[in-house]
């Protein structure tokens, strides 16, 4: 079995680093638990400015809410999405989405299910893998999983702290470990990666801009600079 490591010291390092540099993110920005659920969905495979768009456009078609989106025909949902990339497919998700999250009885329904009976009932729901239900998971319920995107294997493995192919259960077990049930810090930790991602340590890393070298020294990309 594929074992991931980390010390909590060297996380830490990180996160505050990251956070001096990056400030604050307030992540995840939404009017409410169930508009994080389904920006959690329009999300996949796409920048969340595609995301924003998409749930302004739903906004001004419909009350965001599970009865209001089952109530659109699905080719008047997939086009009302259509910023998001994918959209007939987000559709079919969307709807399996809000018909699994009524029949549950809604956020009261699912909140009364401990986490990991919450995440397997998540996942069941087609169109929801583990990225996406951790996304609810932690910033709809507030529950302490982790989230491990491609930002996360990115930033890590450039660091030398990951080969980048672990499996996501394990890579998501050893940040929990590391930072214990902290549900505040795994949020802000999530997004200061996808930031710091998004403009540092990007598909052509800007390495003489980097905090973490000084954190954890960079092993593998800094001839890579751009």
């Amino acid at each position: 079995m594929t074992k991931c490591v980390f010390e909590p010291e060297r996380l830490s390092a990180i996160h505050d680093r990251l956070l001096v540099f990056h400030g604050p993110r307030h992540w995840w920005p939404a009017d409410g638990p169930f508009e994080v659920m389904i920006g959690a969905v329009l999300t996949q495979n796409t920048a969340w400015s595609n995301v924003e768009r998409a749930l302004e456009r739903l906004k001004a078609r419909c009350p965001l809410d599970a009865a209001g989106l089952l109530a659109l025909d699905p080719s008047e949902l997939a086009e009302t999405i259509r910023p998001a990339g994918y959209f007939n497919l987000k559709a079919r998700r969307l709807i399996a989405f809000c018909e699994f999250y009524r029949a549950a009885g809604g956020w009261d329904g699912l909140n009364a299910l401990d986490t990991g009976a919450l995440r397997e009932r998540l996942l069941a729901v087609k169109g929801i893998g583990p990225e996406t239900a951790d996304d609810i998971l932690l910033y709809a319920f507030d529950r302490p999983v982790f989230v491990v995107d491609a930002y996360t294997r990115r930033v890590f493995s450039r660091l030398g702290l990951l080969r980048g192919d672990e499996p996501y259960e394990t890579i998501r077990a050893a940040f929990e470990s590391a930072l214990g049930p902290d549900v505040p810090r795994y949020k802000e930790y999530h997004a200061l990666l996808v930031e710091h991602a998004k403009q540092v340590c990007r598909s052509r890393p800007r390495c003489s801009d980097c905090v973490l070298k000084r954190a954890v020294p960079c092993r593998q990309v800094l001839s890579a600079e751009a």
